[in-house]
């Protein structure tokens, strides 16, 4: 049952195809975007989305888009006292507090995509990790990860993943500006050479000029699964773009909407 079939009786007629089809649930907190001409059921809603899965124990109302250089959105507390979370996702375990890092839990099988590509002789980049969720499933295929993230909190809890999830050995973990990092790394000394085997980029908007960077630290015949917002009629400049980087477009795929006629994309892309 959806939650507006939930929310019958209690949110007036007029007002019920205002209800929110889409919400999250990351490990035991619930995330929703209530509009504002729902606002006087803000208690209903968040007491339905409990109902609706049992082990649910706090909901936040998502006020903002994420905002500032550590992709944080803004949330109101409808219940529950406590935004930290233990989310469980292809097999491994993130803590991680809803309030203080970014996390979209609607990309677990795209990230079981890409995990299962990686071999276990890689070395794999991983800029803006966030709390690990490419990170951890590389690690585990026996690659050997590099991963930067800039925002502190999100650092913190992946260093705490990679402990919960028993992968020490596997990740190094640079909290920093990525491009700052990029222009640091140098061959055989901090980074492998030729270079890496394969990066993650799951790009936040706005920043498609990472894959210029990213692409010169990968070797040659390296894969690269780049992240990007675009509209479905920019792609074949994409595409085109790419290709006078050097770069083979092997596969695109939609990976879910953003904006009106935005998406985000994700190419595998292989260099030349």
């Amino acid at each position: 049952m959806s939650l507006q079939d939930e929310l019958k009786g209690i949110v007036e007629d007029a007002l019920l195809d205002r209800v929110p089809k889409r919400f999250d649930y990351i490990g035991d907190v619930a995330v929703i975007s209530i509009p504002p001409e729902l606002k006087a059921y803000r208690r209903d809603i968040a007491e339905k989305l409990v109902s609706m899965r049992g082990n649910t124990r706090t909901v936040l109302n998502k006020v903002s888009r994420l905002e500032g250089e550590h992709r944080v959105a803004g949330f109101e507390l409808l219940l529950g006292d406590s935004t930290e979370t233990v989310h469980r996702e292809n097999g491994y375990a993130y803590r991680l507090d809803v309030r203080k890092v970014f996390f979209n839990p609607r990309l677990y099988w795209e990230r079981g995509r890409v995990a299962a590509k990686v071999f276990p002789s890689e070395n794999v980049l991983i800029p803006f990790c966030g709390v690990g969720p490419f990170v951890l499933p590389a690690a585990g295929k026996g690659a050997r990860v590099f991963a930067i993230e800039l925002n502190p909190d999100a650092c913190s809890c992946l260093q705490e993943n990679i402990r919960l999830n028993r992968l020490d050995e596997k990740i190094t973990v640079v909290q920093g500006d990525a491009e700052e990092v990029f222009r640091q790394l140098e061959p055989g000394i901090s980074m492998p050479e030729p270079g890496f085997d394969r990066a993650i980029v799951p790009t936040p908007y706005g920043l498609d000029r990472a894959l210029g960077e990213v692409a010169g630290l990968v070797r040659t015949g390296g894969s690269i699964h780049f992240y990007t917002f675009k509209a479905e009629s920019q792609l074949p400049g994409l595409v085109e773009e790419y290709e006078k980087m050097g770069l083979e477009v092997e596969f695109y795929r939609h990976s879910g909407n953003v904006a009106p006629g935005i998406s985000r994309w994700v190419f595998d892309l292989v260099k030349k």
